[in-house]
């Protein structure tokens, strides 16, 4: 990748935070609210993502409240089905699916192949207002009446018997979806065409790879739930007969149609955390990513493939039994491409000289959290299994080791890996590593318990309860209290971190890739010069090799391996 020479008064590279950057280029409300800058865009993004995500987890708290009692006297039972409503809706279509994307996708797309912004810098802007519309009409439906039919809006009661605001609810996530459309089209038109020279696919990070793979099903999946969701409005209007058993529709119709997209849109939340979980266990190994071909084609697999298996969550609905062995089939076989991801970060970590940072723990509980979630998608990919496990608690801890564990961590990992990047800050390390401890127990303690209920036959969505299963649902409840102090510590270092944090440089970690090679934060223009590639994004060979004789000068911060700190002594040096 291009290089940078160092200053002889500046052996670390700290960048002086006063110098011209995207933070302070203009400070007027208008600079950001016009701004068509794509790192701009993306921090306006992760606060509003940011802000959806504190109102879903509110409502996830209401849901673990009322579980703690079998007959619950806090909510009314449509209070309660307006609470896992709102929860489920909220982080699946206003967190989940923009979170990597719009904002790390957002912000380091164009650093990472040379580029100077998006190829669409407008249409970015755009779909950040489009999803704040969506988001302010959410919340006012939520605010006023609320919806009762789950994220997954099943017919025919969306339709004809739910007396909440499906219309504006459906409109909100109608909205949204044009938001993510947009966000796709822009990073496929930016990769194909906007790379910079020597910049082959086949030495294209990874991350790259992941958003490529994301956009596509984001363009071609997204427009299906859209056109669904406009169906159930356009029926609910006018009394359309579409769905409606009743008058000839077919409800049947709309689960196929909803569940073509929503599949395909697990793959939308988790493959931007594989693409961010590849990054941080090179850099922090020190090793090319172990059969970087395959990772990268496995994501394309994936993609694909998530189009082809959405009859899995249909095996009870009255489906061919036929029709139910050829989903079975493709279910399992969607898990090798996952597996070979798995095997090749394992890999990777092998012998490789580990740095045990808050981002490679984060990255390493997703591996744990995902492998979970993958392996207990298989038993509902089986047909017999799953006609006993369907609709109970087992599918929502599934569910969320898939997302929560696997979408969330992969988040964290990336927003603590590229922090010193975005703000020119570090965080302080101990605190994130306590951070991602405590997640990751408190994750485990809230939703294993639910594969026990699942199994045991709790149906999930149930208000109450027989007794036997309380004992589960409180150290759900009581998981649920730990996770939620793992997600307010980042709160407190980070917002700390922007005033009293120790300033990055460039390259703090070390790390390979050209988003590295500018300053931190970067300018608003990213490169002076278009940067010529001449190597791939993981040749870690010479920083290996240097770690291990023990030296560490390449370094802003002390490596924990080091025997002592590498010299202050101001000298020239070409950053690897």
């Amino acid at each position: 990748m291009s290089s940078i020479l160092l200053r002889p008064d500046n052996l670390h590279g700290d960048t002086v935070l006063d110098e011209p950057n995207y933070l302070n280029w203009k400070s007027t409300v208008a600079s950001w609210l016009l701004t068509k800058d794509h790192k701009r865009i993306a921090v306006m993004y992760f606060f509003s993502i940011s802000f959806m995500f504190l109102i879903g987890g509110i409502a996830a708290s209401g849901i673990r409240l009322a579980l703690v009692r079998p007959h619950d006297t806090f909510f009314s039972s449509e209070t309660y089905d307006k609470m896992f409503s709102a929860h489920g809706i909220i982080m699946v279509f206003f967190f989940l699916v923009p979170s990597i994307p719009a904002t790390l996708g957002n912000f380091l797309v164009p650093l990472m192949i040379g580029a100077k912004d998006l190829a669409f810098p407008r249409l970015n802007l755009l779909s950040w207002y489009v999803y704040i519309v969506a988001s302010a009409i959410m919340l006012g439906a939520v605010a006023f009446g609320g919806i009762d039919t789950g994220w997954t809006f099943y017919e025919p009661y969306s339709s004809i018997y739910s007396n909440s605001n499906v219309v504006a609810v459906t409109f909100a996530v109608f909205l949204a979806g044009f938001a993510s459309i947009m966000t796709g089209m822009n990073f496929i038109v930016t990769i194909h065409k906007m790379r910079a020279p020597g910049l082959t696919w086949f030495r294209l990070p990874l991350f790259i790879w992941g958003m490529y793979a994301t956009s596509l099903i984001m363009v071609l999946g997204t427009p299906v739930v859209a056109i669904t969701l406009l169906l159930v409005t356009l029926q609910r209007m006018f009394g359309l007969c579409i769905f409606d058993p009743s008058c000839g529709g077919d409800p049947l119709l709309f689960e196929h149609l909803f569940w073509f997209y929503s599949h395909p849109a697990v793959y939308i939340m988790v493959l931007p955390s594989m693409a961010v979980v590849s990054e941080v266990i090179a850099c922090f190994s020190r090793k090319r990513i172990f059969g970087y071909e395959f990772v990268a084609f496995s994501s394309m697999a994936i993609a694909l493939l998530g189009f082809f298996v959405w009859g899995h969550h249909m095996f009870v609905t009255g489906e061919s039994m036929y029709a139910g062995m050829v989903f079975s089939l493709l279910s399992f076989l969607i898990a090798v491409p996952s597996a070979i991801k798995v095997f090749n970060w394992s890999a990777t970590l092998y012998k490789g000289n580990v740095w045990l940072s808050a981002p490679l723990i984060f990255a390493i509980g997703f591996i744990l959290l995902f492998t979970i979630g993958g392996l207990t998608g298989l038993f509902l990919a089986s047909l017999a299994v799953d006609v006993h496990l369907n609709m109970t608690y087992f599918v929502v801890a599934h569910f969320h080791y898939v997302m929560v564990g696997g979408a969330i961590f992969g988040f964290m990992a990336g927003m603590h890996f590229w922090w010193p990047k975005i703000t020119g800050r570090l965080y302080p390390e101990g605190w994130a590593i306590v951070t991602a401890v405590v997640m990751f127990l408190g994750f485990n303690f809230t939703f294993f318990p639910q594969f026990i209920l699942g199994f045991l036959g709790m149906p999930r969505r149930y208000h109450y309860y027989a007794p036997p299963y309380q004992f589960w649902n409180d150290m759900s409840s009581a998981g649920a209290t730990i996770m939620a102090i793992g997600f307010m510590l980042p709160l407190f270092y980070w917002a700390w971190s922007l005033k009293y944090g120790e300033i990055a440089g460039p390259n703090p970690w070390g790390a390979k890739g050209l988003e590295w090679t500018v300053p931190s934060p970067p300018p608003s223009h990213n490169f002076d010069e278009i940067p010529l590639v001449t190597e791939e994004a993981y040749d870690y060979k010479a920083i290996h090799a240097a770690e291990i004789a023990g030296d560490y000068s390449h370094l802003q911060f002390d490596h924990p391996f080091a025997e002592a700190k590498h010299s202050d002594k101001p000298t020239n040096f070409e950053e690897h």
